[in-house]
């Protein structure tokens, strides 16, 4: 017979609780009793259990079951999807039928035949399992619903390589970290490598380990049970469990802190995750896909970065080069842009111009193929539906913006300028040590970056 998973037994007849121990003990994963309906509420909260049996009259009045109705009302109260078995020395259909109407899964009576009882409540457990596994279909539902198919855009040396390694991995399951500057793209080459592999079709679930304070980390990652901790109102599936036979992307995953590495390896090495608040295990299987901007290696050898993790998720390495180096995929790029922009905005474009191309490929795009998008979005706006010229980008050199050139004026605005290209050349475009060195966030960068 299959494991009932965790029971909890609310009776005050201590015969038929030791009874109940006795006969359920070798099936349940674990079993929990209480002799008063005051003790249920502490239980749903602290044991969580998987069914409640419950008894349907109690001292205060033994025949009408109204105490029994009382208890189950509250417990569908703490948890809308409870499976309760009632349980009653006074069985009559129409106790069944309002039991059934109050949100009840099922009915026994009592002295109860052992086969019965057993079917009665491995139906209960399915149905419990049942509805977990609706609610890990809809989070994946939702995961495949939030994605988005973006065109990788490239003919340059570096991005051929790139594309060729995806067609290599097309049948694989190996994990993959990509490395990269910020803005390169790394996001894009993972849906890239999701769309061509044999986890397609599935999940693609992502989070961004820079975004998310540390203290989320756990819950975001494992999830929750209701009552985890204080805004925990109702249980949530993880985004690993999310992505349970699909892919999970973990962004910026050098931003790790050395205890929650220790975590995610444990969770790699064993396969199962367990909810805060829980003591359940419960299994995954995904596909990881990591991404930086870090020198993750330079990391290790500092011991800011497990070495033992890093072999877990760098099965493959990709290595996306910065726009720089990219050539005329500068130009493919900048003009795919531009179209969408027109259309988006409903504004007619005849292209870039001579000039404009000239000033696109000679700018070293600091903020890689990001910066170029919102640079092309700003120009499209500020265009008059002809050809794009240089001053419809207002990209400036770092000699531009010296105020040296402003007639020996000191300004602010070109100040800042100067120091974000300063950071970000020392950096070698690594947002987050620029911003470190700015003494400011990496967000705070990102809006500067965009405002140039």
């Amino acid at each position: 017979m299959e494991q009932l998973g965790k029971i909890l037994i609310v009776d005050d007849n201590k015969d038929v609780l030791f009874a109940l121990n006795l006969l359920l003990e070798p099936y349940a994963e674990k079993i929990k009793v209480a002799v008063t309906p005051e003790r249920i509420e502490h239980f749903m909260h602290t044991f969580q259990p998987d069914l409640v049996l419950l008894d349907m009259n109690f001292s205060r009045d033994v025949v009408s079951g109204q105490e029994g109705f009382d208890s189950l009302e509250q417990i569908l109260r703490i948890d809308p999807q409870a499976v309760v078995v009632f349980m009653t020395a006074y069985s009559d259909t129409d106790k069944a039928v309002r039991a059934i109407k109050a949100g009840a899964t099922d009915f026994i009576s009592k002295p109860w035949e052992q086969e019965k009882l057993l079917a009665t409540l491995s139906a209960g457990i399915r149905l419990r399992r049942s509805q977990r596994e609706v609610d890990r279909l809809k989070e994946q539902v939702q995961a495949l619903s939030d994605g988005t198919e973006e065109v990788v855009i490239g003919e340059s040396s570096g991005m051929k390589r790139i594309f060729e390694t995806v067609q290599k991995l097309r049948d694989a399951d190996a994990n993959i970290l990509i490395l990269g500057e910020n803005g390169t793209g790394k996001d894009v080459i993972a849906r890239l490598l999701y769309r061509n592999s044999p986890r397609y079709g599935k999940p693609f679930v992502t989070i961004d380990l820079g975004s998310i304070p540390e203290t989320l980390f756990e819950s975001e990652l494992f999830g929750y049970e209701k009552g985890a901790f204080t805004d925990a109102r109702k249980p949530k599936a993880g985004r690993m469990e999310t992505a349970t036979g699909g892919t999970l992307f973990l962004d910026e995953i050098g931003n790790l802190s050395l205890p929650m590495q220790a975590k995610l390896l444990t969770t790699i090495e064993k396969r199962y995750i367990t909810r805060l608040g829980s003591t359940r295990h419960i299994p995954i299987n995904v596909r990881m896909i990591c991404a930086t901007n870090t020198d993750i290696h330079r990391l290790v050898d500092e011991s800011a970065f497990r070495q033992d993790l890093l072999y877990r998720i760098n099965t493959i390495e990709l290595h996306i080069p910065p726009l720089r180096e990219r050539g005329n995929d500068i130009i493919l790029l900048a003009e795919y842009f531009l179209q969408r922009y027109a259309r988006k905005y409903h504004k007619p474009t005849n292209g870039l111009s001579h000039e404009a191309k000239t000033q696109l490929l000679q700018y070293a795009w600091p903020g890689n193929v990001r910066e170029l998008q919102h640079s092309m979005e700003r120009a499209v706006i500020l265009g008059d539906g002809s050809l794009l010229r240089p001053e419809h980008f207002a990209l400036q050199t770092a000699a531009d913006r010296s105020p040296a050139k402003k007639s020996g004026t000191l300004n602010l605005e070109e100040l800042e300028r100067q120091a974000i290209d300063k950071a970000m050349r020392l950096c070698k475009g690594n947002m987050t040590q620029a911003a470190e060195m700015l003494g400011i966030t990496r967000f705070a960068l990102y809006r500067k970056l965009g405002r140039q």
